[in-house]
């Protein structure tokens, strides 16, 4: 995977914009034609594609269409056609911004540095959540208590992290089993209680007298973040 995508058919500006960019940090793949920045998004990734509207062979528009089929990831156009259709075209067929040539490079580090945080550092947070001492990341689905990485079942951990994505409400015994085991499953119900026990006993100082994960008496269990 390459951090940014360029897709420029005039070779000094590609190649001028490119130095820029890789001195700040990013890694760089440079598409001269709309055909060629089609094929390397098919075959490879980026975090950012930097599209020009006017190319050689299909034009930007129609690019962005295309990655836009299969690919959620951020297009930033860059193109000497100021007008407002062009621009309201670009937004239709999925940029997230579009910035006029001739290119304020401090603009464009901004424009870049902007979609970086909204799409990356915002998902990022997204898929680790924190709970006192637990940390779970979603991503990897590992759990670390203590900072030390907790060795779970995947049942153990949908559990976990149902419990905690819904702290301080009560679950009953049927709602749990639901969503972790399935409503199919062939499990019992009673495997619910088995599998709490089970999570005390990593995260509990005393497993008999749950501080995290409480027992609500006739209804089910309720996650309490300590």
């Amino acid at each position: 995977m390459v951090d940014i995508l360029l897709v420029e058919d005039n070779r000094e500006l590609s190649e001028l914009m490119s130095s820029f960019l890789v001195a700040d940090g990013f890694s760089v793949y440079c598409a001269m034609s709309g055909e060629e920045a089609v094929s390397f998004i098919e075959k490879e990734n980026a975090k950012l594609v930097i599209l020009d509207v006017i190319l050689p062979g299909i034009d930007g528009f129609a690019v962005c269409q295309e990655i836009r089929r299969k690919h959620t990831v951020p297009v930033l156009f860059l193109s000497a056609l100021i007008d407002k259709e062009s621009k309201m075209n670009g937004f239709m067929t999925g940029a997230d911004d579009y910035i006029e040539k001739p290119v304020d490079i401090d603009i464009l580090r901004a424009k870049i540095a902007a979609l970086f945080k909204r799409f990356y550092q915002e998902q990022d947070n997204m898929s680790v959540i924190k709970s006192g001492d637990i940390v779970i990341n979603q991503d990897t689905m590992q759990v670390t208590f203590k900072d030390r990485i907790l060795n779970l079942t995947i049942k153990e951990y949908d559990l976990l992290l149902l419990l905690v994505t819904n702290k301080g409400k009560s679950l009953s015994k049927d709602f749990l089993f639901s969503e972790v085991w399935g409503a199919d499953s062939f499990s019992e119900n009673q495997t619910v209680t088995v599998h709490i026990k089970m999570l005390r006993d990593k995260l509990e100082e005393d497993s008999k007298n749950p501080q995290r994960i409480k027992t609500v008496w006739g209804v089910g269990y309720r996650y309490e973040e300590i």
